[in-house]
């Protein structure tokens, strides 16, 4: 299975299923609820000009996997993280970073940077074991307390 970049909006509905999917576990878990209820297609369209949208697909199922790239100042933004529940564990998140990497150094920039929600005790361990340090925590509009963590691994 090979990551390939994506920019058809015919592939945006199958690519919010699979993060519907991927991303329920969080319902009742995260406050506030995941940023994923605001996604549409037309917001995919937008961030698929403004960075890169990739997958990894498998014939027989669909999208398998997928990441939003989204360049700033100092670092290439890694967003909306998911693998399909039957291909857990076979690699595909560690390749869409290692993806994540080439463009990152092939735009010049230093570091990748993503973020995690505190309750999210599993994803800050995979994302740690891939070499992350986490660099900051913010809080949500409207919170008092910390809601997300932010985690950088320099592009080598």
């Amino acid at each position: 299975m090979t990551p390939r970049r994506i920019t058809d909006p015919a592939l945006w509905p199958p690519m919010l299923a699979l993060l519907r999917e991927a991303f329920a576990f969080m319902d009742g878990r995260i406050d506030p609820p995941s940023s994923l209820r605001d996604l549409t297609p037309e917001v995919l369209s937008a961030q698929a000009e403004g960075g890169e949208i990739w997958i990894i697909d498998e014939t027989d199922v669909g999208i398998a996997a997928c990441i939003v790239l989204t360049p700033k100042t100092d670092a290439l933004y890694l967003g909306k993280l998911a693998v399909a529940a039957a291909f857990r564990g076979r690699g595909l998140a560690r390749r869409l970073i290692e993806v994540a990497e080439e463009r990152a150094r092939e735009r010049g920039l230093p570091a990748l940077e993503l973020q995690t929600r505190v309750e999210l005790v599993e994803n800050q361990a995979a994302f740690l074991a891939m070499g992350f340090q986490e660099v900051g925590r913010t809080a949500h509009p409207g919170f008092d307390r910390a809601t997300s963590i932010t985690y950088r691994r320099a592009v080598f």
